[in-house]
């Protein structure tokens, strides 16, 4: 591998040809990238399973699928978002045009994480081509066979001096932080993403930081619960919970507690059916990704409630969804994300006392809401903050195209995902472009008081 430095050297190099500013040039590497993800995919799944214990259709539909939609938004739209933008120009700039040019960053440092290695490493790609940059990607070392298999696969389709993949650890990832990029995408914990903004400030790099936090669900008493139940349980269980927009925790009201925990224990049976007739076969879901996260998720099982669930098997890495009630905020499952199946249930006795809980909380990057009461909702999503969420569902807002994903505060800056994709990997470049057959006098000294009194009566 050639030292660092001079990968980032070659890239800068590169990008200075003005190659990647080339809009056809663009739409080529993105198709190039898709042909190619196709031909990995059987390779991709394979290594999704070695890694995670991924099913076929969870890595195909969480991972492969949503790269592949994205790749066609954005090959369908990039010629258009790359189009210099005319605004209206105020009447005092008389005669001139507001123009604004979408100028790409230069050469762009992606760092992804392990929990879905392939979606949350080539989705921000898709943004990095599509807005005219060479890209260093660093995957996760815990996902080592999916960080090879992409390493294979960018080697494959693209020159090293425009997309090139950097596999490690954490030696790594500090060698690529002490380089200057032009941009820092980087999706993890909120405790790296600080060390990533740190290091970030030394060169006065921007940076878009996804991250995670707490995204809690709230049933309200008009929801229908039987979905609730089925909705929140999938979402708690898909990847094994180690999702940063699974539903962390969740406030049902105290009327309806039992009554829920019961629909989502029935709920568990329908997604996982028995084998033999007796407890759900989880056989089938995804594993806890090292020994690390399991000893840590085994360990709040032991100071929790356990009301259904809780059984561990270290050999395979597998805990078995897990209800935890009733949960307290005090409780040590609570002071941090859970990332794996385990979803504790807390009580209410009014609506009021959820959106402050929440409100007294770092901004969580997701938050579900389950009501068909319109006042409920309109409530809670006017006044409660948080990066994006659903009204009845749980997760599947990142999926759409048209919808901005991200998080705020401590779950993140910055936007991607359609065309947040791409204006999240360029800059706007404001031009006004003046015309010399006019020239007023009276922005000129020596200034009189005619002049200012003309002045006024354009800027008031």
């Amino acid at each position: 591998m050639a030292i660092i430095s001079d990968i980032v050297t070659k890239q800068r190099e590169f990008y200075l040809t003005n190659r990647t500013r080339d809009v056809r040039f663009r739409v080529e590497q993105l198709k190039l990238l898709k042909q190619n993800i196709i031909k990995y995919e059987s390779r991709i799944i394979e290594a999704l399973n070695t890694d995670l214990h991924k099913s076929q259709f969870e890595a195909f539909t969480t991972e492969i699928g949503m790269v592949l939609s994205e790749l066609t938004f954005m090959i369908n739209h990039v010629k258009k978002y790359a189009r210099p933008t005319k605004v209206k120009t105020p009447i005092h700039q008389f005669p001139a045009k507001s123009i604004i040019y979408h100028e790409p960053f230069g050469t762009v440092l992606i760092m992804s994480p392990w929990n879905y290695p392939v979606n949350l490493t080539l989705t921000p790609l898709v943004g990095a081509i599509a807005g005219g940059n060479t890209a260093v990607i660093k995957p996760s070392a815990y996902s080592a066979s999916v960080s090879a298999t992409i390493a294979e696969l960018i080697k494959d389709t693209f020159e090293p001096e425009y997309v090139t993949v950097i596999q490690g650890g954490r030696a790594e990832n500090q060698d690529l932080l002490k380089q200057h990029f032009d941009l820092i995408f980087f999706t993890g914990s909120p405790a790296v993403g600080k060390e990533v903004m740190a290091a970030a400030a030394a060169n006065l790099t921007p940076v878009v930081l996804e991250l995670g936090g707490k995204s809690p669900a709230i049933i309200d008493d008009s929801a229908d619960m039987d979905l609730a139940a089925k909705r929140l349980m999938w979402g708690k269980t898909v990847n094994a919970g180690q999702t940063c927009v699974a539903p962390d925790y969740v406030f049902v009201s105290r009327r309806n507690a039992e009554v829920f925990l019961k629909k989502c224990i029935e709920q568990l049976h329908v997604l996982y059916p028995s084998q033999n007739g007796g407890e759900p076969d989880y056989s089938g879901m995804t594993h806890i990704i090292n020994d690390k996260h399991y000893k840590r998720l085994e360990n709040l099982l032991k100071h929790s409630p356990i009301y259904y669930g809780g059984e561990c098997d270290a050999s395979q890495r597998m805990i078995k969804p897990t209800l935890i009630y009733p949960a307290a905020e005090s409780d040590e499952i609570m002071q941090s994300e859970i990332f794996g199946p385990i979803l504790p249930v807390m009580v209410y006795d009014d609506m009021d006392e959820v959106a402050e809980f929440v409100c007294s909380r770092p901004r969580p990057l997701a938050l579900y809401l389950f009501a068909e009461d319109k006042d409920v909702i309109n409530r809670i999503m006017n006044n409660v903050p948080f990066g994006g969420g659903c009204v009845n569902d749980t997760i599947v807002h990142l999926a759409s195209d048209t919808l901005p994903f991200g998080g705020i505060g401590n779950s993140g800056m910055g936007r991607y995902h359609g065309k947040a994709s791409f204006d999240c990997f360029t800059c706007d470049k404001s031009v006004l472009n003046k015309s010399t057959k006019m020239d007023l006098p009276m922005r000129y000294p020596p200034y009189t008081e005619q002049s200012l009194n003309l002045v006024k009566k354009f800027l008031k």
